[in-house]
């Protein structure tokens, strides 16, 4: 795949919608972070020394060993203009931070962009696995293979007491961060999330919005994640993010059952009436898009709504953002603009489905 479809396919591996729980979990990520020892940490490196580690690992991305997991593209954040950045942002292939902050930063990306290889972010290497539904063991698998291929040709930054050295003192030990994207709409609409939020804050772990930290939770779409990577090895993260994330999971599908029993009249009429509105919008801003195609995908989920398939939702999710709306028109919008090409582009894609 050449670096300008990258900008302008929509679609990516994790919005499928083929993996387990799909009905409640959006997507698995994990993110493994390491740094090269005798390099300078990005935030201190000069413009040659980072470039240099660019070169290192892009060696590695062009291995034999990286070959056997598909082609890779690599592409430099100082080539991307700013809406190009944003719309990588928006698919959740790069973080915020490498597209607006790092120096000498690029990105390795799979084909199918289930893995993006992020270079010079706050840490010299950062490997991301992007899988649909519930695969936190299947990402883990993934990712631990990758880490091995390049920690094999390249000297990681490792202490035996700490473990792996990194900018943020927040991920020294493993390294690792592992998360779940939820939508959790039954669970806000009965007014239970914030008891469950509060919950999760005492058991190490963490809930942010949609693009992670500092981000706001449009369309009830909620991140789960790790919050200590310090002191736990590994298999005790991944137990225990499972294990918190498997309880939510059946709270959603409880409350879910209580409000098609209890509210039905009530549910049907709020899922219909988003329906209906996006059905025939002729403007419509980014936050009320969220939030009326999260009650769309849960009508298709409980069988409310016939005919549509909930990977639709997931593809509207990132082409009706900001950046790709503009991508994909060639040119600045202005707010108004952008909000009747949202409107405009979400009728064409719901009537599509029938």
């Amino acid at each position: 795949m050449s670096q300008q479809q990258f900008m302008q396919n929509p679609w990516s591996n994790w919005m499928n919608g083929n993996g387990p729980d799909s009905d409640i979990v959006i997507s698995t990520r994990l993110r493994i972070a390491r740094n090269l020892r005798q390099h300078p940490f990005p935030m201190l490196a000069t413009d040659s020394q980072a470039e240099e580690v660019v070169k290192k690992v892009a060696e590695v991305g062009k291995s034999e060993a990286m070959s056997k997991k598909g082609p890779f593209q690599l592409i430099y954040m100082e080539q991307l203009n700013p809406l190009e950045k944003r719309v990588l942002v928006e698919k959740h292939l790069i973080s915020p931070h490498l597209a607006e902050e790092s120096r000498k930063g690029a990105v390795l990306l799979s084909e199918d962009e289930s893995i993006s290889i992020m270079i010079n972010e706050e840490d010299h290497i950062r490997i991301q696995v992007l899988l649909p539904g519930f695969q936190l063991n299947e990402a883990w698998e993934i990712g631990t293979k990758i880490d091995d291929i390049f920690e094999k040709q390249l000297n990681y930054a490792f202490d035996e007491k700490r473990g792996y050295l990194t900018s943020c003192p927040t991920n020294v030990g493993t390294g690792i961060r592992a998360s779940v994207m939820l939508h959790l709409p039954a669970l806000v609409m009965t007014q239970q999330i914030s008891r469950i939020l509060q919950a999760i804050n005492q058991v190490g772990l963490v809930v942010r919005g949609l693009y992670g930290e500092g981000s706001e939770a449009l369309g009830n779409l909620f991140q789960l994640s790790n919050q200590v990577t310090l002191g736990m090895s590994e298999s005790d993260i991944l137990s225990n993010l499972y294990s918190v994330a498997k309880q939510i999971i059946e709270q959603e599908r409880v409350s879910r059952r209580y409000l098609q029993e209890n509210s039905r009249i009530a549910l049907e009429d709020r899922i219909f009436r988003s329906y209906g509105i996006l059905k025939f919008a002729r403007t419509v801003e980014s936050k009320e898009a969220a939030q009326r195609l999260s009650d769309i995908r849960l009508g298709i989920d409980l069988g409310i709504i016939q005919n549509s398939s909930p990977f639709v939702l997931n593809e509207l999710l990132v082409m009706t953002q900001p950046g790709f709306l503009q991508q994909y028109a060639g040119q600045k919008l202005t707010p108004e603009q952008r909000d009747e090409r949202r409107a405009r582009l979400i009728r064409e894609r719901l009537s599509a489905e029938k």
